[in-house]
């Protein structure tokens, strides 16, 4: 009887840790996202550079402390990407080649890490903005690729939306870039994500301006 309430008990300690450290860990990730939310759009010049930098060490920190867990990676990976776009030059394309085998190791544990197809979306990004060979490793074929699995996971969400809009518009592909922005536009807020909603809705209404006068 003593050994089977010591099983008991033993049991239940260890599903009380599991779930602490399920509770930790989105609030890690939470507060990355918040973070990266003001580092993108809150901040400018070399203070960018420095600040995305930090957060890609503090999402790497998480992913060390949980390992074969997704979603630290993920942010490790977005922040890299953040600081890549700031720096520029071969420094930045160095800090994207890193952000993509940093979303691929992401894929290959969860590719619906974060619930919002984040992983397709930033991957498919990476491919489209990246130079191509021989300097880079962009390739348009995979970048449509990416954002479509993207949509498939999150038909109605923002950032997925708005790449492909984006993606679309840089192809000369008018008509269906517009759409897919109309409905980056229309997306639903994301609870806790003002700042983030707010400045990506901001760019959706840029290129949409910006297709309207391409168009004439």
């Amino acid at each position: 009887m003593r050994k089977l309430l010591g099983l008991a008990a033993a049991i239940v300690f260890s599903a009380g840790a599991a779930l602490a450290q399920s509770s930790d860990l989105n609030t890690r990730v939470e507060t990355l996202a918040h973070s990266w939310d003001h580092v993108n759009y809150e901040t400018r010049g070399p203070a960018k550079v420095e600040q995305a930098a930090a957060l890609a060490a503090q999402a790497d920190a998480a992913a060390r402390q949980y390992p074969g867990h997704a979603e630290p990676l993920a942010w490790k990976a977005i922040a890299l990407s953040t600081e890549a776009g700031a720096k520029g030059g071969l420094g930045g394309l160095a800090l994207a080649k890193e952000a993509r085998a940093t979303l691929e190791q992401a894929e290959r544990i969860n590719p619906n890490a974060l619930g919002d197809g984040s992983v397709y979306t930033s991957l498919g990004s990476l491919y489209y903005q990246v130079p191509g060979f021989p300097l880079g490793f962009g390739d348009k074929g995979k970048a449509q690729t990416y954002l479509r699995k993207a949509l498939a996971a999150n038909p109605t969400g923002l950032d997925a939306n708005y790449f492909y809009g984006d993606f679309l518009m840089r192809q000369g592909q008018y008509a269906e870039a517009q759409r897919a922005l109309e409905k980056a536009m229309a997306a639903p807020a994301r609870p806790g994500r003002e700042i983030a909603d707010r400045g990506r809705k901001a760019e959706v209404s840029a290129l949409l301006a910006q297709m309207r006068n391409k168009r004439g």
